[in-house]
């Protein structure tokens, strides 16, 4: 393997970060317009909500997340002050929590959604047709 990628590697690289940066903050700023939380809230909401009564462990939770959440403590610690999530202790481990949502929670993922979803089809879905978005959804699995 050489030290270098090869050009086309690079620009692939880059476009894809340009991308994903664009595509993230046209989706930031319309949640932001709609008078709605941040999109990692969404994220958090969305995989408590997935797990169901029990929660998520906070290392659960990280991983499980589409975003890299690198303050994800002070995060939850937001959500559960506006009454979205709470945390619970945990059974298995007297010193560990678990997050789960709340029905507050659950009804706030729901208003955050249409928003969320017309942001992705503006700044994803309206460059490409189904053919080429099932293509890039094939090539991006392969890298992650």
């Amino acid at each position: 393997m050489s030290e270098k990628p090869a050009e086309a590697v690079i620009r692939a690289w880059a476009r894809l970060t340009r991308a994903q940066q664009r595509a993230q903050g046209e989706i930031e700023a319309a949640l932001k317009a709609a008078g709605l939380p941040a999109l990692a809230w969404y994220d958090v909401l969305l995989e408590t909500e997935r797990a169901g009564k029990g929660g998520l462990r906070p290392f659960e939770l990280e991983r499980a997340m589409l975003l890299a959440q690198y303050n994800l403590s002070r995060l939850v610690e937001r959500m559960a002050s506006a009454g979205l999530v709470e945390r619970r202790p945990c059974d298995d481990d007297g010193r560990g929590h678990r997050v789960a949502v709340t029905d507050a929670g659950r009804v706030m993922r729901r208003r955050m959604w249409p928003v969320y979803a017309q942001a992705i089809e503006r700044a994803v879905g309206n460059h490409l047709t189904a053919r080429e978005a099932k293509t890039l959804g094939d090539l991006l699995g392969r890298l992650g």
